[in-house]
């Protein structure tokens, strides 16, 4: 199934449209041209597919989050698993932050940590949400691990951004490292909630309640939560004897501030040698807002490899 063109890629086509003194009875071979040319741009391409069924596009518009499949990660889960817990003992201080609480851990610029991480920002159902939420071209603003540890109590349900603040329309995302479930801390959503600019703390007394319409996002582990980061969220009481693990990002629009933990500032030499030309676009590094054809054809044949997730 494909979406239509988002509302500037509409304007961009309609003005080629007129700069090549195309008709409505224009020839076919010209209009095929024009599209061509359009395409040409990496976010109108990848905003001419999209990879939500009706289901999961109507759920992310409707609630503000969705849990589906992840991605196919080089060398399987216990791989990425053990990349994690590599990358978090190996970690520079700098990049280490902890919670006043003590309760969760996390390491910022997971970029830079290794290729076992490098398709979780290049999904193509997280890029075509991106489009959805967004609305226009976009940016990693920052990937990061986050561990919470045994014990640690539910967290005030809040924004990520405010409506009309610099930054938003904010996307956000979660993979589940290890599974989440009630008992260790999975995040709690109140659908509906990004369709207001109210946030928790001018409505309820104790954002740290909860929520008589909140939803717990569980899944297996390689599971990804993706949500528009005005939603209320926050995670729940990690109730087991174990830590639970997650990568989280976020996106915004390409113009947005640059933030502490922006790729661009921070991807390292390593990496740019590793990644490809639609990386480095998301990234905002090193790379031109057009594709090459050679780099154009990886991005559909990448799209037509990855897990299909199965929505209902």
């Amino acid at each position: 199934m494909q979406l239509n063109l988002t509302a500037e890629s509409n304007k961009r086509l309609e003005r080629t449209r007129r700069e090549r003194h195309l008709s409505l009875a224009g020839s076919s071979a010209a209009l095929d041209e024009s599209l061509m040319t359009l395409m040409n741009d990496w976010h109108s391409m990848i905003a001419s597919e999209s990879h939500l069924s009706p289901h999961t596009f109507g759920q992310l518009r409707d609630n503000g989050f969705v849990v589906l499949p992840g991605p196919v990660v080089a060398g399987g889960w216990e791989q990425l698993s053990h990349a994690y817990d590599r990358a978090i003992a190996t970690a520079d201080p700098s990049d280490i932050h902890t919670s006043r609480t003590g309760t969760s851990t996390r390491i910022n610029n997971f970029v830079n940590r290794g290729s076992e991480f490098d398709s979780i920002y290049i999904y193509p159902p997280l890029l075509s949400a991106c489009c959805q939420i967004i609305g226009g071209p976009f940016k990693l603003s920052g990937m990061r691990a986050r561990t919470l540890h045994a014990g640690a109590p539910t967290e005030g349900l809040h924004v990520d951004v405010k409506h009309h603040a610099d930054g938003w329309p904010l996307v956000g995302c979660i993979l589940m490292v290890d599974a989440f479930t009630a008992e260790n801390g999975a995040t709690r959503f109140v659908p509906g909630t990004h369709l207001q600019s109210r946030e928790p703390a001018e409505v309820m007394n104790n954002p740290n309640d909860d929520h008589p319409q909140q939803v717990l996002a569980c899944g297996p582990v390689g599971s990804i939560v993706i949500f528009d980061a005005s939603v209320w969220h926050g995670y729940s009481a990690n109730r087991s004897t174990t830590p639970r693990r997650s990568i989280a990002a976020h996106f915004v629009p390409r113009n947005a501030q640059v933030s502490p933990d922006d790729p661009s500032q921070q991807t390292s030499p390593e990496t740019l040698l590793r990644i490809g030309e639609l990386a480095k676009y998301v990234l905002n590094v090193g790379a031109s807002n057009k594709p090459t054809r050679r780099a154009n054809t990886n991005a559909r044949n990448a799209r037509r490899c990855y897990h299909r997730p199965q929505c209902s």
